[in-house]
């Protein structure tokens, strides 16, 4: 009887579903009967339509009708169907609004920091991406907050790239998969994720006006696929289109990109939205597929209306545009009348904060176990550089996050009860109070933060210093943030004076036998080559959100040990990486007053093809400073094969054992590489294909590891064929815990071409463009 019971409660609550599922549809359908064709128009601008930018704070969404102060936008009410605003905010690193509110002045709305985008994906972790995605997501509900335009998870294409932060990795199996993961946390708590930005924005110079001439192969195996990944593995609600054109299209106006692709292909089943103020022909947004137009802007009032009467736009386009976006609207906490709190629980998000930004430090270099450092009375430590004391938490613009506090390197030692000198302590505070007074306020938000000049000490002074304490750790910092590219002098490169500092932190050191270890507090790569020699110990924190300086300490005591791996190369000299040679592309016209946030007509041609990242650097020998993948640990693990099959329509299961062989409890990544056979195409030397963080392992602990492929996970795209392939020969996986250290290979034949995935001709660029290949090379 009780089994009856529960399947009659079974399926009475697959019948409550099923008719909430017809119901959301046919009331999708209904409202958009009711709608006039000015509703309608509504419905796919933003409010700032009605808004001038100025009011409500810095992005000026103020606080009537549902809104949420500092959110990035929001949508049009109708009060005659009583359809409420949904609310969209800023989230790569955390929920970006802002901290106080005027209808409530003793109550603060602070959210949590977390780690940027280069940590997260330097964890390998996805399991606890999810984690970080359910927090963003309680907190977004609890303020108000319905979508939130984050993953970003644009390619890593240059160093110099202004918002790598952002941004996962150089290598699209691993964005994709850190950004699936995210977005399944986030919207397992009922927020949608806006995926960003799609697709080829991969620079922050002239990007409103820049075209990214890219060749098919490129697009589809490197800046669609973590995008193609995501859509397929997590359903995002909704995606962002770029700036930028694609191959001469504005990506917002592309209906290749936006419907072809992305809806027809992948599947897609959310509304396009695009980034705020972006493309020229509005009309031509909304008929390729682009649904929501924001933030909105005066002059689209009435331009829809008049756009479908003059037979530019017909009601039937119109109406999927307002279909697509009410489908999505009515999953949202505010159509389903979710009353926020105001209070989510920040300690558990700070929780996961620190966790994360402590399995995604990345130890580059220990010689002789100079790290982990030992805790007594007789240990003092001098602590160099700015940012040890003001360490810097995330990136600037969109990036950003209004948090309630931040921690300093040197306030995660403290509480650690280590002794820190207080002489070289009082002449840091005493500089970077007086420097910073004499500094000009920030122009504006989003403008990038000034890094302070590193103080200078004489070699007599670091000498005395060096005499009276045990160590010396020099902290390093970089940042970047929206509408501007790095540069490379003093920033992909070190200062003169960062430089100087450096070296003589390490000889005083030395000279009296004692070790110096170098923190990188920074948001993407930077050169490393020609110092690393003299650090004992490197350790690269990135910008570790507001519990940062609480993780690396941890990490510098021992008592978590480094697991994160490198999610990009580091390079010996920027010029090493190919694309260099046209980054960040040439204008076409003269721009005698070049702007940040207005750009000119320009273009960049992505000659490098699909040698992006390690691809390039392997495939053609290029030496490296630190290789993709690579991550030091305070124990030792060793890889050994398990078992291996193949099916004849390219499936493979494979697994391997992970041992800790030593004395110090740790995780590996695992990493799965594959080596395909070249004759249609051309391949790299080696490719990402898969990857697996081990659970924390006991010396003398071993776990297995198993992964299965389809034939999709690793074909490549033949644009003669229009197709993913794989091709006849053989095929080499190599298991390792770098590109560069591998334990051990398998290997398959196939005996014949598979083309995997029929695609269209798309986005083919409108004149024949030269790349490089292992010929030309």
């Amino acid at each position: 009887m009780k089994f009856l019971h529960k399947k009659k409660q079974f399926f009475a609550l697959l019948l409550l579903l099923f008719v909430k599922s017809l119901y959301a549809q046919q009331t999708s359908e209904i409202l958009l009967s009711k709608l006039s064709l000015e509703e309608k128009e509504r419905i796919v601008i933003g409010s700032e339509m009605e808004i001038p930018w100025s009011e409500g704070g810095d992005t000026g969404v103020g606080e009537v009708g549902g809104n949420v102060p500092g959110a990035a936008g929001k949508s049009l009410a109708n009060e005659r169907l009583n359809l409420p605003v949904v609310i969209f905010a800023d989230g790569p690193a955390g929920v970006r609004i802002n901290p106080h509110r005027a209808s409530v002045p003793d109550k603060t709305f602070y959210a949590t920091a977390f780690p940027v985008a280069s940590l997260l994906a330097s964890t390998f972790n996805t399991e606890l991406m999810r984690q970080v995605g359910k927090a963003f997501a309680h907190e977004a509900k609890e303020y108000g907050v319905d979508i939130l335009l984050a993953p970003a998870l644009n390619i890593h294409r240059n160093p110099l790239g202004g918002r790598n932060f952002e941004y996962y990795s150089e290598d699209p199996l691993l964005s994709g998969k850190m950004a699936s993961a995210f977005t399944n946390g986030v919207q397992s708590l009922g927020i949608g994720v806006s995926v960003k930005h799609y697709a080829v924005n991969n620079q922050e110079t002239n990007r409103s006006r820049i075209n990214a001439i890219v060749d098919e192969r490129a697009l589809r195996e490197i800046y669609l696929k973590g995008f193609e990944i995501t859509v397929k593995e997590s359903k995002p609600w909704t995606v962002m289109s770029a700036y930028n054109k694609v191959n001469g299209v504005y990506a917002s106006e592309s209906y290749d990109l936006l419907t072809t692709i992305l809806r027809e292909e992948w599947g897609f089943k959310g509304f396009v939205m695009t980034d705020w103020f972006a493309g020229e022909n509005v009309p031509q947004q909304l008929k390729a597929g682009n649904d929501l137009l924001m933030p909105g802007t005066p002059n689209h009032k009435n331009m829809i209306v008049n756009a479908v009467k003059k037979g530019l736009l017909t009601e039937k386009e119109l109406d999927r545009n307002v279909k697509s976006i009410l489908d999505i609207y009515q999953k949202t906490p505010s159509f389903l009348g979710y009353k926020p709190s105001g209070t989510p629980d920040l300690k558990a998000s700070q929780k996961i904060a620190k966790e994360t930004a402590t399995e995604g430090m990345v130890l580059l270099k220990n010689d002789e176990n100079t790290l982990p450092l030992t805790i007594n009375k007789s240990q003092k430590l001098a602590l160099f550089g700015v940012a040890s004391y003001e360490t810097i938490a995330v990136g600037t613009g969109s990036g950003n996050v209004n948090m309630a506090y931040s921690t300093s390197l040197l306030e995660g030692l403290e509480k650690k009860n280590l002794f820190i000198d207080n002489s070289v302590k009082e002449g840091y505070v005493e500089y970077i109070e007086k420097t910073k007074a004499a500094l000009p306020p920030k122009a504006w938000s989003f403008g990038p933060d000034k890094i302070l000049p590193e103080k200078k000490w004489t070699s007599e002074e670091l000498d005395v210093i060096a005499q009276k304490t045990s160590m010396g750790i020099f902290t390093v910092n970089r940042t970047s943030g929206e509408f501007y590219d790095r540069q490379q002098g003093y920033d992909f490169y070190l200062s003169k004076e960062e430089q100087t500092l450096l070296k003589k932190i390490s000889e005083a050191y030395h000279k009296h036998h004692k070790k110096m270890v170098v923190v990188l507090n920074i948001g993407g790569v930077i050169e490393t080559n020609s110092w690393k020699k003299d650090a004992d110990a490197i350790l690269l924190m990135w910008q570790g959100g507001q519990e940062g300086g609480n993780a690396v300490a941890d990490i510098l005591v021992g008592e978590r040990n480094p697991s994160g791996k490198l999610p990009m190369t580091f390079p010996i000299q920027y010029m090493d990486h190919y694309s260099s040679i046209n980054f960040p592309g040439k204008e076409l016209v003269d721009n005698p007053y070049p702007s940040g946030t207005v750009g000119v007509k320009s273009e960049v041609i992505y000659e490098e093809g699909i040698y992006v990242g390690y691809r390039y650097f392997n495939t053609f020998n290029v030496p490296v400073s630190y290789p993709f993948g690579f991550g030091l640990s305070y124990t030792d693990f060793e890889i050994s094969k398990g078992d291996f099959k193949t099916t004849k329509d390219g499936k493979l299961e494979l697994s391997c054992w992970v041992k800790n062989i030593g004395n110090k409890a740790g995780k590996e990544v695992v990493q799965f590489y594959i080596s395909s056979p070249e004759v249609e195409l051309e391949k790299p030397t080696k490719e990402l294909r898969a990857f697996v963080k081990t659970k924390q392992l006991k010396p003398g602990e071993k776990q297995e590891v198993k992964v299965i492929l389809n034939a999709t996970d690793y074909a490549s795209f033949s644009p003669k064929r229009s197709a993913w392939i794989l091709e006849s020969g053989i095929y080499n996986i190599e298991v390792g815990n770098s590109i560069d250290h591998i334990f051990f290979k398998e290997t398959f034949k196939r005996n014949e071409l598979l083309e995997v995935l029929k695609t269209t001709k798309s986005l083919v660029p409108k004149r024949e463009i030269s790349v490089l290949t292992k010929k030309s090379k």
